[in-house]
């Protein structure tokens, strides 16, 4: 029955790689160089800072000492008019001292306005800048890059690159970022730090929106390492109080015209759990007069025809899939399994343990599921049970025009 779900789009992209592994680029690569100077500040990156695209929070790491945590900024590069003042944390991972991370909230800003912004002092400082979205309104229009599963690989460089080349203004990352958890003892640290440099060519200029993977769990009990997500919350912040979630791991933004919720496939989702709780008010807070297209973020697919994490997604589906049907949510995006899939609008939320449908069947109402999780880690492509889609382009591209949604 699976091919009576599984959509061919066609060529989604021109761009192809090549399907076989790809060994982790070396930490003396110019990929990973960190800017010379005392304390410079390093790992520069931003995601939006509160519910609505008026706020980012920068966020970067000194490697000497703690510095200042305050950002400048203004609209002229020459002139910064504001300042805002942050927080400064550090964790441990085995014998690994992480440098000193800094998260910055930066409020108040004008929509569609390009503001310019320095992170540390004095012969310490670097300057960067990023374009705040247009206001919520449903006839923004606006492009989204969806990436996931990338790594720190020559193909992850490629993505990347590709990705910069393609005019999006903002990613959805869905999850598995640095894939730190492949390597042993301070080795893991080393590599968190080396992605979060690897990435700053984007993330320093535009919002990355964060989803946690399996990747980020960095469960490590042999070295003594338990305390689940340790190193990527430290290091990687979200606006979850905005959406008055619990916990940054789940949460939601609205932007330009679409309204996106996270979920975390490795928390817990089941009924009465917080994560359940706080999703059951954020669809009823969904406006589609203010923003028609819904997007969810996921890590872990619920419809994949891969054998590769098949069935993995079975237990959230069963959960929040007949929500989805009934908000009508436009499209979930997960990655997970690296390749890339694309299915009809379908569901299965008639079928429980004595009677109803089995297979999934056509509903207008469902969302389309897109797996997008090739974006070019260490353990390559996903390719058995989608073989002729396992080729196609690793990271996607969604334009949001004005207007109503597919819905």
């Amino acid at each position: 029955m699976l091919s009576s779900w599984v959509g061919d789009a066609g060529l989604t992209s021109t761009f192809i790689r090549s399907e076989f592994p790809s060994a982790d680029i070396p930490l003396d690569n110019e990929a990973f160089a960190v800017p010379k100077g005392h304390n410079m500040p390093q790992q520069v990156h931003i995601t939006q800072g509160d519910y609505d695209g008026r706020a980012v929070i920068i966020s970067w790491v000194t490697p000497d000492e703690p510095g200042s945590s305050k950002v400048e900024f203004g609209t002229s590069e020459e002139n910064y008019s504001f300042s805002a003042e942050g927080t400064v944390t550090n964790y441990t991972f085995y014998k690994y001292n992480s440098g000193y991370i800094h998260h910055c909230l930066v409020d108040g800003l004008e929509y569609d306005t390009k503001y310019h912004y320095k992170v540390g002092n004095g012969d310490s400082s670097r300057k960067f800048w990023f374009q705040t979205p247009p206001k919520i309104n449903p006839d923004s229009s606006y492009k989204f890059g969806i990436m996931g599963d990338l790594g720190q690989t020559y193909n992850s460089l490629s993505t990347l690159e590709h990705y910069i080349q393609s005019g999006a203004q903002t990613v959805l990352f869905v999850g598995d970022l640095s894939y730190a958890d492949r390597y042993q003892y301070n080795d893991v640290g080393i590599r968190w730090d080396s992605w979060g440099c690897f990435i700053e060519k984007s993330a320093a200029f535009q919002p990355w929106i964060w989803t946690a993977g399996n990747h980020e769990i960095d469960y490590m009990p042999y070295m003594g390492e338990v305390v689940p997500f340790k190193s990527y919350l430290h290091r990687y912040a979200t606006p979850y109080l905005a959406s008055k979630s619990s916990n940054p791991l789940w949460y939601a933004i609205r932007r330009a015209s679409a309204h996106i919720i996270v979920l975390s496939s490795y928390s817990p989702f089941v009924k009465y759990t917080p994560q359940w709780m706080w999703l059951v008010e954020e669809l009823k807070s969904v406006d589609r007069e203010k923003t028609p297209w819904l997007i969810v973020l996921m890590h872990v697919p619920m419809y994949s025809s891969n054998e590769a994490h098949f069935m993995e997604g079975e237990s959230m589906r069963a959960v929040y899939e007949k929500w989805f049907v009934h908000h009508k949510v436009d499209v979930v995006f997960a990655g997970h399994v690296h390749a890339y899939e694309r299915s009809y609008r379908v569901s299965n939320i008639h079928y429980n343990v004595t009677s109803g449908v089995r297979f999934p069947v056509p509903d207008k109402a469902a969302p389309i599921y897109i797996t997008v999780g090739d974006g070019g880690n260490q353990e390559g492509l996903a390719g058995k049970g989608t073989r002729r889609r396992r080729k196609l382009n690793k990271q996607l591209f969604v334009r949001l025009h004005g207007g109503v949604s597919s819905h």
